[in-house]
């Protein structure tokens, strides 16, 4: 006669033994994450240096704090130590779906840069009350505008942040990634009289989606991208774009698509091609009258989805290949805001 065990007894050995898989499961999980991690390949010396504003070594000063805001929101900023007494460029850098401000400070190693080269770096964080992934919304007619949703949030704390005394007015720039490098697009095109600069990485052209629906086809490069009206070369916001040409997630037309307003008034591109890190690139600098650079597009062979020449410490970020945030520093500090 088999022995009685209570119905409750068993639930409860059930669920005991359910958890304890769990937490195999996840042991195991996080050992394979390490192994992956300890095998990426290691990020090679750029042979070709940006020009450095300044060179401090980072200090007890050096800060990278978080700043709640209204309703839920809140931002990162980091401020580098050894510059006292002197006003700073401004970088805003937007992540991209599913990452935070600290997971994209990690990646792009922009604060160690920021360090480097003395800037003040911002990273608003997208809630996912306001979208599920926390993507920014750069596909609603409503956030694609000048004063209106999105752009209005992230505009009013770009200003209260360049308005600090250790900050220049006239060297604002923004940069960003896949959605945040879609919006930082937007941001560059609505308010020229705020951004001197801007920096996309595996981003999408403003105005190719109005819906979800539209913004799929805009990421497999299906959109039909409106010409943008004829503009003196002064009037052109200044762009650098980064793409891999086998990224999956955001096709690479799109890289394109961002640089046809720019250079539709600038001279014929100058194109190099070279190796940097492991892979090849394709860069096309296109420059006004002046020769002053006003787009590069860097085309990066065999890279996906993902931040080129950053940290696996963060995600989407491809530690092989040329460094965009240096050379993305480099073409930023470049320009300014006419006084």
């Amino acid at each position: 006669m088999k022995p009685f065990v209570p119905t409750a007894f068993l639930k409860l050995l059930n669920r005991a033994t359910r958890q304890a898989h769990k937490r195999t499961l996840g042991m195991a999980t996080s050992a394979l994450q390490q192994m992956l991690r300890a095998s990426r390949p290691k990020k090679r010396a750029t042979t070709r240096p940006a020009r450095k504003v300044a060179t401090k070594k980072a200090g007890d000063d050096a800060r990278f704090t978080r700043h709640a805001l209204p309703g839920g929101r809140y931002h990162k900023l980091f401020v580098p130590s050894g510059f006292q007494n002197r006003r700073l460029p401004l970088l805003v850098m937007l992540h991209g779906c599913s990452q935070d401000p600290d997971d994209f400070a990690a990646g792009t190693r922009m604060n160690e840069l920021a360090q480097e080269f003395g800037l003040v770096v911002l990273y608003p964080a997208q809630p996912k009350r306001s979208n599920a992934s926390k993507c920014w919304n750069w596909y609603l007619p409503t956030d694609q505008r000048r004063d209106n949703g999105e752009p209005a949030l992230l505009t009013a704390i770009v200003r209260a942040v360049a308005a600090r005394p250790d900050v220049d007015p006239r060297r604002v720039y923004v940069a960003g990634l896949s959605a945040g490098g879609a919006m930082a697009a937007i941001l560059g095109r609505e308010y020229p009289d705020l951004f001197a600069a801007v920096g996309v990485h595996s981003g999408v052209a403003p105005g190719t989606a109005h819906d979800m629906p539209s913004a799929f086809a805009a990421m497999k490069g299906r959109s039909v991208v409106a010409p943008e009206p004829a503009r003196a070369a002064s009037e052109v916001m200044p762009v650098i774009v980064f793409h891999g040409d086998i990224d999956r997630t955001v096709h690479p037309r799109n890289g394109e698509h961002l640089l046809a307003g720019a250079v539709s008034s600038v001279a014929s591109a100058a194109v190099e091609r070279g190796r940097i890190g492991g892979r090849r690139f394709t860069r096309s600098v296109y420059a006004d009258g002046q020769g002053r650079a006003r787009a590069e597009h860097w085309l990066v062979h065999g890279a996906g989805h993902a931040w080129s020449g950053g940290s696996p410490l963060g995600s989407f970020a491809d530690a092989v290949g040329p460094d965009a945030s240096r050379e993305m520093l480099r073409f930023f500090l470049q320009h300014e805001l006419s006084a």
